[in-house]
This record gives C-alpha cells, structure tokens and sequence, in this order.
C-alpha cells in the first residue's frame, strides 16, 4: 500500500496531486473533494479573474508563523517557476498594477480547468461528491472515513483550506480533523475582509466612492501597522485593497480583546504639519477660493461635502475666511480621520483565513506534520495569509511543490 490521498480539491489539494505525480509517477495518488464539482473558490476569486501570483513575493507579504518557515516554503516553487507551469499548463499570464498576475483571458475558469487537465493527464484520480470525515493513523498508513465508505491510504495530505467563503466548501471541517490528529490551532479570524463601521458614521452617504489613503492601526495606543492603498466607502463601511489588507491586523487584536483603532490618512503621505501647511499658503495665494472647490481638487465631491460637515465648516466658506481653529480641525481630519470599525463582513466575504494550524508543526523542506507520521498539510489550513495580490494562491503553489517534494522521497 503506496497510495497517497490528498483531501481537499482547492489550488493547493490539486497543484499537490499534480506536482507528486509528476515526481513520483509510480506513485498512486487519489484526490478526494467534498463538492460535486470541485474548484469553486478558484473560480470565484480575484472577481472570477483569478490573481494567480505576483511578480514579487516574499516573506515580508504574509502574516501568521514565523517568516523564517515562510520564506523557505515559498523557495520550493519561486514565482518564475509558478509563471512556467501554468504556461506549459496552457494559461499564459499578465501582469497589472502592482504586481497582480492574471490569466490573459481574465478568466478564473481557464486556471481551474488547466489544473483539472493537468491532473488528469498526471494521472491523478480525482473522486469528488467524496467528503472527507475523519482521518486515523493505522497499521502502515490511514484509514479515512468519507462520505463514500472508508479507505486506507499511506500518506495523507489536508489541503480543505480554513473557513472563508463557506458556500464553497471551505467549512473548517480540515481544521477540526488537524486537531483531532494533534496538532495545534491558532485562534481563526477572517482575513482580506471587508471592515463594517458604527451606524452612525457617515460611510453610508458616499458609498461607491474609492480614492488612495493611508490606514494606521493603533493598538494599544500604539501605531501597529501603516497600510496604504485603495479604500472603497460602502453602505456597511469600508472595503477595498487597504481595508481587505487591514482586517487581519483589526480582527486578531480584537480576537485578543486589545485596544484597537483605526485612522485614515486621506492625503498620503503628507502629515498634519504638511497638509496645513498647505492650507496657510492657498489661503495667500487663492484668497476668495472656497474651502469646498479647493478641498474637491483634491478628493471626491461627495467626500469633500461630507468631510466638510463633519467639521461644521460651510461649503461655501473662502480660504481667506477659514479661521486657524477651522483650518487645524479640517487638517487633522485630513490625515488622522478616525474610522469607528466595529468588525468585519464575516467569513462569507472573506478573501482568506488568519490562523490555523500552528506552523511550527510542519517541516517547512516537505510540509510533513512533525506530529503523525506520513501526514502532510498545505495551503490557507495553515497559520500564513497573505496580503491581496496574489499572495494566497502563491503559498497554495509553493506549499504544495513542498509537499509533493516531500512525498517523492518518502513511501509513508
């Protein structure tokens, strides 16, 4: 008995099968899935574009255990390696803003079926409709309990992801069986979520507005992280690449009960001192220019009416007539706005999963539990997120090279 079953059809579950059949073909590897068509959440992600990677990732780009292990998981399959095997798999990439790499057709589902062809043509077995319920180390190997009866397995790779986005099939099932095997769970959070913001702030009457801040989170008093990027106002808060990056940070002190904040900077990276600065000198050289008209060159219109009432300052009011209190209130506002956020959208929005199974309990060379024998973990059940831009799927890629490295040179 030589077979390796790998739980979990994702980006990791099948880029493992494929990567451990393409270095051991004499090697049985059968892939289990829960769904009937396995794959959903690749097809949902990056705006059903699927960000497969970025041009740079390092460890600097994640959360979670330590970078050390991080930053020797990702050398198992560096990015120009990730960019060849989706081009030999017949998705060619481009690279946008930032560093984002998608397929050049913008199609999620070209990525998804180039792994499932890939797969088969490794000869990997895929039996999805086949959900995994409990894994027990056995005489040689695991008996797994599934949907379909049980089976036995020498090796056995959890790749079922953590708990965001639920509707396609990431339920923390993988999780529970982890913990039941002996491993330790990190604490789990949403992560890449939307931020909800106090009812009564003013988000509501500018949603669908987007523009560039700078985010600071404080925790317990303290600036924890500066986080800059693209923020969108929406009915229920905020969202966007700055708000999405900024979750993780909020949602682990509040897992922690600690004293967090949050401050937008709408002019990065000008500081107070910069910014009313800035006002002093229009004032003297655009006298009779009104606050509002100056201010909306600068940001949204919608936002600019709503900043300038959160400051009680007339729309109509020149910048010769802006008294030094006013001026200050409206610079402070400017580049320390707080935003009273309350939580987040919750898993069902989540991009990705914060916490999991304790990084230290894997061998980063082969992604082996250090726990049970003949046991490997990949993907987001681990304690790594990553920041948005293709740094999720990146650490599915390069945990599962690891993996199947590791299964190359092992029976068990």
């Amino acid at each position: 008995m030589n077979e390796v079953v790998v739980v979990g059809a994702g980006a990791a579950g099948l880029a493992t099968a494929i990567f451990a059949r393409r270095l051991n073909p004499s090697r049985p590897v059968v892939l289990l899935d829960g769904a009937v068509k396995p794959g959903a959440k690749i097809l949902v992600s990056g705006g059903s574009r699927c960000n497969v990677t970025n041009a740079i990732v390092t460890e600097r780009d994640y959360w979670g255990g330590k970078r050390t292990i991080i930053r020797r998981v990702l050398r198992a399959l560096p990015v120009a390696a990730t960019v060849e095997f989706f081009q030999e798999a017949g998705v060619t990439l481009k690279e946008e803003p930032n560093g984002k790499l998608f397929p050049a057709t913008d199609r999620s589902r070209d990525v998804l079926e180039a792994l499932l062809r890939a797969a088969s043509e490794a000869g990997v077995v895929l039996s999805p409709s086949t959900r995994v319920q409990e894994v027990t180390p056995a005489s040689g190997g695991f008996s797994l309990q599934t949907s379909r009866g049980s089976r036995a397995a020498a090796s056995v790779v959890l790749a079922t992801g953590g708990l965001s986005l639920p509707k396609t099939g990431s339920d923390g099932g993988g999780l529970a069986i982890a913990r039941r095997l002996g491993h330790t769970l990190v604490s789990t959070t949403p992560a890449l979520a939307p931020l909800v913001a106090d009812p009564g702030w003013f988000h509501a009457g500018i949603s669908g507005v987007a523009h560039d801040v700078e985010l600071t989170i404080w925790i317990g008093g303290r600036a924890s992280e500066r986080i800059r990027g693209a923020m969108l106002w929406t009915h229920f808060g905020v969202s966007g690449p700055v708000a999405l990056n900024a979750s993780r940070v909020v949602l682990r002190a509040q897992l922690e009960e600690l004293e967090v904040r949050i401050t937008a900077n709408l002019f990065p990276p000008a500081t107070f001192e910069a910014v009313d600065a800035r006002w002093t000198a229009a004032a003297a050289t655009r006298p009779r220019t009104t606050v509002q008209n100056a201010l909306a060159e600068e940001l949204p219109a919608s936002l600019t009416a709503a900043l300038l009432a959160r400051c009680s300052i007339d729309s109509g009011t020149t910048l010769t007539d802006l008294s030094r209190d006013a001026r200050r209130t409206l610079s402070h506002t400017l580049t320390a706005l707080p935003v009273p956020v309350t939580g987040s959208r919750g898993y069902n929005y989540a991009e990705a999963t914060a916490g999991g199974v304790a990084l230290e309990e894997i061998d980063p060379a082969t992604m082996r539990s250090r726990k049970v024998a003949g046991l490997f973990l990949v993907g987001e059940m681990l304690d790594v997120d990553g920041r948005i831009g293709g740094f999720n799927f990146q650490w599915a890629w390069s945990s599962a090279r690891a993996a199947a490295e590791g299964l190359a040179h092992s029976s068990s």
